[in-house]
């Protein structure tokens, strides 16, 4: 029997999951009722899904998002005006495939973030690539970059992430540096790739916090017209649940 020897060569070649499945093929006493072709058909099917749930992982630590949040988990007995309809239609990632943008808007707790991050992580398990960033943070670490030769890296990275979330939008107006390289973003982005933005501000007040009127005309331009817009409204979801807690521990 030549089981050890190619188990060895598997591992070898690192398919992982055929080296598990056929050893499970083996401990099994009625596995010679199955014919070659489906026995082959199982171990191929495990080294497949292995390398998928790997890739998968991998993408999600490249992503980095802030939040473990997932579209099955969304919440909507919550009122805060989400449509149940049109997140549903986003999960087939067609926003993703068409380079389309997402912006979603609303006041603090609402769960912008959470379905920020579960959208993104619906374009990792659909095989895109992802990158979260507070936005405050990414244009604040971008001079850094300039300053030790990085920012060519770094903008580069930032233009091939196929989604891009770009969190908390306009908490500050920004600076004329900072207007630049996030036109400089989203001019790399527009139309090849998908942009996902989260705000407490309502978007027609991005105009002033962008700060310069031919920039900002610019930037916008860049991402509203080809964007779903999702804004939400009512009270903070984080309050509703500190209320609950309280009104159980009082209990």
């Amino acid at each position: 029997m030549l089981h050890h020897p190619t188990l060895d060569k598997l591992h070898t070649l690192k398919f992982t999951g055929m080296a598990t499945a056929l050893t499970e093929q083996m401990a099994l006493s009625d596995i010679n009722d199955l014919d070659f072709d489906e026995r082959l058909g199982l171990l191929v099917d495990r080294e497949f899904t292995e390398r998928e749930d790997r890739r998968m992982k991998s993408r999600l630590r490249q992503a980095k998002l802030k939040q473990q949040a997932c579209m099955e988990d969304m919440n909507y007995r919550h009122p805060r005006g989400l449509d149940k309809t049109l997140l549903l239609g986003l999960q087939d990632c067609q926003w993703v495939k068409k380079s389309l943008n997402i912006l979603l808007t609303g006041p603090t707790g609402v769960g912008k973030t959470w379905i920020a991050c579960a959208l993104a992580h619906k374009a990792c398990q659909s095989g895109y690539t992802v990158l979260y960033y507070r936005l405050s943070r990414l244009l604040e670490s971008l001079p850094l970059a300039k300053g030790d030769g990085s920012y060519t890296k770094v903008m580069t990275k930032l233009a091939k992430a196929q989604v891009l979330v770009l969190d908390d939008w306009g908490l500050t107006t920004l600076k004329a540096e900072q207007r630049r390289d996030l036109l400089e973003i989203l001019e790399d982005r527009h139309g090849s790739r998908a942009t996902l933005v989260t705000s407490q501000l309502p978007i027609d007040k991005w105009h002033d916090i962008i700060g310069d009127p031919t920039l900002a005309d610019a930037i916008l331009d860049r991402l509203v017209h080809n964007a779903y817009k999702i804004n939400l409204k009512g009270e903070s979801m984080r309050k509703k649940q500190n209320q609950l807690t309280l009104s159980t521990e009082n209990e």
